[in-house]
């Protein structure tokens, strides 16, 4: 425990799936932690929870595409806490395709809008608090095992988690240089129990029953079976902490196996 005590982290997208679990883990092991999201039904109880549980959280409405907006999140969280220690970008949707000659220019670009756009808003203002507060920091960036290889139906979501991939590495290499102290990794999920499959793989017409993650998994994944949140979660708790002092501009893989296949 307290493997994170004291330090401030902002988790976008954190009111469900990935981010959530990421929010309760780093709770749990000693954070504060900002939670942000346009799910505002779904924000505060994940809040509620955090705090039942002794840990200590608080809620945000923020759309990622917006600069505006990480401005204004950014300068609340400087106002209320003086610094921030820890930065997961998260927040992600993934729209599948048949084909990409049947992609809309819409959901191409809307996906471009959150996962990588957000991705680089998150990292400019992030960045210059971290920088401001003089504490170092890691910033730990949600790719995918799609950003490590291709998917016939999903083009364009490998494109915007290929784009977060590298953008790391880059970033990384900028704060080495400037030795600010900040760490700047990515993390690529395999199959997880999240509801971004409600968006990957849509129900057939007239049916509203989810994707079968399990059976999926069975024939897709080597060690047989999907991951949860949890499983993330605690890789991006490790890359949070000081135990990753010496990681930066890597790739951390949590797919059982899926990208190795």
């Amino acid at each position: 425990m307290g493997r994170v005590e004291g330090k401030v982290a902002l988790v976008t997208g954190g009111s469900s799936g990935i981010g959530k679990g990421c929010a309760e883990t780093l709770a749990r092991e000693g954070a504060t932690v900002v939670i942000t999201d346009i799910q505002d039904d779904k924000g505060p109880a994940v809040v509620a929870g955090i705090t039942a549980a002794g840990g200590k959280a608080e809620y945000l409405h923020h759309d990622v595409t917006s600069e505006d907006e990480w401005i204004a999140v950014v300068a609340e969280i400087d106002r209320r806490h003086g610094r921030l220690d820890i930065l997961v970008n998260n927040a992600g949707i993934g729209v599948g395709s048949p084909s990409i000659t049947t992609m809309t220019l819409a959901d191409w670009r809307r996906q471009q809008a959150i996962n990588v756009e957000g991705v680089f808003l998150g990292i400019k203002h992030g960045l210059l608090l971290m920088r401001k507060a003089g504490n170092g920091g890691s910033i730990i960036n949600m790719s995918s095992v799609a950003g490590l290889k291709g998917s016939p139906t999903l083009a364009a979501y490998s494109a915007t988690k290929g784009a977060v991939r590298l953008l790391t590495k880059a970033v990384a290499l900028e704060c080495a240089q400037v030795k600010d102290g900040v760490r700047v990794n990515s993390v690529h999920p395999g199959i997880i129990e999240t509801p971004i499959w409600e968006g990957i793989m849509p129900s057939a017409p007239g049916s509203n029953t989810p994707p079968d993650l399990d059976a999926i998994s069975t024939m897709a994944v080597p060690i047989g079976v999907k991951g949860l949140p949890a499983d993330i979660a605690n890789g991006v708790l490790w890359l949070a902490s000081e135990e990753s002092r010496y990681v930066t501009g890597a790739e951390l893989v949590i797919d059982g196996g899926l990208s190795v296949r």
